[in-house]
């Protein structure tokens, strides 16, 4: 119930902003757990490139995609325990996963757990504090990553990066990158964020030509 309120208030909130749906179109959706995401079918083929940032300890959304396109999907996470995690997993030679994040920046950043039960589930800080539990790992911009992959585009971008995602659009946007569909879980929820925020970073996506299709029953996937 409780969850059930919080999703209403979220989407009264993005409505109140005029964060709504710009267009319908035929959808796909697939994964597991909090990591479902729906994407628009009509634009993928099978050399299509697919980049999924924030893999955690759930990869069915990339297993599904990869099955039912028959494409290759890029999956990036830099934290030791989803490293770990999907190191003991199975997957088929087009499910390619790589030890790094994504930023606004090439280097090495501090990842410390979302929550003291966290286990796979780390944000980005710019100070660490006396954690215990935090770690540095390697991230690379957008446009790097693409450079070392040898791509020149990408069709679908999914992002789950706890926060972070604000400074990788702005440098996205900068950068002119060739982004065909763009699937983003927002994290206006989290302390010292803010939905202003998301709506100042979805004002720029329209501004460069996006249009939103599907906004999540929580009211942070779109």
């Amino acid at each position: 119930m409780i969850h059930a309120i919080k999703n209403l208030w979220r989407r009264w909130e993005l409505r109140r902003r005029g964060i709504v749906r710009d267009l319908t179109v035929d959808t796909f959706s697939a994964g597991d757990r909090s990591g479902v995401w729906v994407l628009a079918p009509h634009l993928l083929a099978r050399d299509s490139v697919v980049y999924s940032f924030g893999v955690g300890d759930n990869l069915a959304w990339e297993l599904a995609v990869q099955q039912r396109f028959e494409l290759t999907v890029h999956a990036f996470d830099p934290t030791p325990a989803s490293v770990a995690w999907v190191e003991r997993q199975t997957l088929p030679a087009s499910v390619r996963f790589h030890p790094l994040g994504l930023a606004d920046r090439d280097g090495v950043l501090t990842f410390v757990p979302r929550r003291p039960t966290s286990r796979v589930n780390y944000c980005a800080v710019t100070e660490a504090g006396e954690h215990a539990n935090a770690v540095r790992c390697p991230v690379e911009r957008l446009v790097t990553h693409m450079r070392r992959l040898g791509h020149d585009r990408i069709d679908v971008l999914k992002m789950d990066i706890e926060g972070a995602e604000y400074d990788v659009l702005d440098d996205l946007l900068a950068s002119r990158i060739s982004v065909r569909q763009l699937l983003v879980e927002f994290h206006h929820h989290f302390p010292g964020i803010g939905i202003a925020r998301t709506e100042r970073a979805v004002r720029a996506l329209r501004d460069a030509g996006y249009r939103i299709f599907h906004v999540s029953e929580r009211g942070l996937e779109m």
